[in-house]
């Protein structure tokens, strides 16, 4: 199946979609996608061919999501999250074996709530703690992002400790999603969110601020800003 699933995906190719893509995700000589490769498919058309081989073998998930071209990974984790509802326990771990091939924002944001978080949901969630406090940027953004779907279940504890864990990192990308993840409490309880915002914002940096208080009045953030 893994041949029909490539052969599938590759006549969906587009050469100047795949170079905008790689300027867009940063696959340039040092920057965070170094070594990724775009062939140019629209995440629509890989949700299609997903659905399709929803029932790809976890050997054949595997062989996908070692591919350095992105779109093979991202249909690999999207057939898995169709697999997931049918067998949660084999899908987390096979997530959790192969994480450091989930390397790109897009693809971390896709699939941690969708695996990650649900999977933990109502189980000890240390194992985030452990990846916010790794050295590797994509297991920090997982760490954060598999937040969000306990933050839309209102629980938000995990969400704002691993927030003060990843408050002093240095990369732009950890400072978005926690700022997201700040601002989505807001949306749901914003003294919560002003709580952390008062303990912590004067050693925020500027992104993280700025992303987290986005759906504050607009006095409220120039105040935030200018203090």
């Amino acid at each position: 199946m893994i041949e029909e699933i490539k052969k599938e995906l590759n006549k969906k190719a587009n050469k100047e979609k795949a170079r905008i893509l790689a300027r867009f995700f940063k696959t340039g000589k040092g920057e965070y996608g170094e070594g990724d490769f775009f062939i140019g498919i629209r995440v629509p058309d890989q949700r299609e061919v997903a659905k399709k081989f929803k029932e790809a073998s976890f050997k054949d998930l595997k062989e996908l999501i070692k591919s350095n071209i992105h779109e093979y990974r991202l249909t690999a984790l999207l057939i898995l999250i169709f697999k997931y509802k049918n067998n949660e326990e084999k899908v987390f771990d096979f997530y959790i074996k192969n994480i450091r091939k989930i390397n790109s924002w897009d693809l971390v944001d896709l699939s941690a709530p969708n695996i990650i978080g649900n999977y933990l949901i109502d189980k000890d969630r240390s194992i985030l703690y452990d990846f916010a406090k790794s050295e590797n940027l994509w297991e920090k953004r997982v760490a954060i992002i598999s937040t969000f779907t306990f933050i839309k279940n209102n629980d938000f504890k995990d969400a704002l400790k691993i927030s003060e864990i990843l408050l002093n990192d240095k990369h732009d990308l950890i400072h978005k999603a926690v700022g997201w993840m700040l601002r989505e409490i807001g949306k749901r309880d914003v003294e919560m969110e002003k709580i952390f915002l008062k303990k912590h914002y004067k050693k925020m940096p500027r992104t993280m601020l700025r992303y987290a208080i986005e759906k504050l009045p607009e006095q409220e953030r120039k105040r935030i800003l200018k203090s």
